[in-house]
């Protein structure tokens, strides 16, 4: 991938791992009319946003074991950077997608995964990005217990 699109969508982990390796073909948003962003179509860049509870993961890692899909450990999802981009092709309020569970729905496609995760800070909606800001460290509740081994950080 050569040029990464100028606009980003914020999502929170490990969701963003899920759209960025092509499991999640839908991303859900609470969004009503005027908002722009239910009028766009294209690439986007996919940033990993910096926050996510403990409940927020379970919940994850949950519902992606339910999907037949194993969600990477807490610890391992970068977080506060680009780390993938995906085509936006449709915007929906009905869906089949098992993934589809807002009151609009984002469809994806075409994800790619980055090779290496760029620093960035994020925002609300689609935002103009730019490299800055820095990777978040893991919480303590994110660190495997002692005896587990850690593995490195993925997307």
């Amino acid at each position: 991938m050569n040029v990464l699109p100028y606009l980003a969508l914020s999502i929170r982990q490990p969701w963003t791992y899920a759209v960025a390796v092509g499991w999640k073909d839908i991303e859900n948003r609470n969004w009503r009319k005027p908002n722009p962003g239910i009028g766009f179509r294209g690439r986007v860049a996919l940033h990993a946003s910096a926050g996510m509870t403990r409940l927020e993961y379970e919940h994850a890692r949950a519902f992606m074991h339910a999907c037949g899909r194993q969600c990477p450990e807490p610890h391992e999802l970068v977080r506060g950077a680009i780390i993938g981009t995906a085509e936006i092709v449709d915007v929906v309020k009905h869906s089949t997608s098992r993934w589809f569970v807002g009151r609009i729905g984002l469809v994806m496609a075409n994800a790619q995964l980055l090779a290496e995760p760029i620093p960035c800070s994020g925002a609300l909606g689609f935002f103009q990005w730019k490299h800055g800001g820095s990777i978040a460290k893991p919480a303590k509740w994110m660190l495997p217990s002692k005896g587990e081994s850690s593995s490195p950080q993925l997307f």
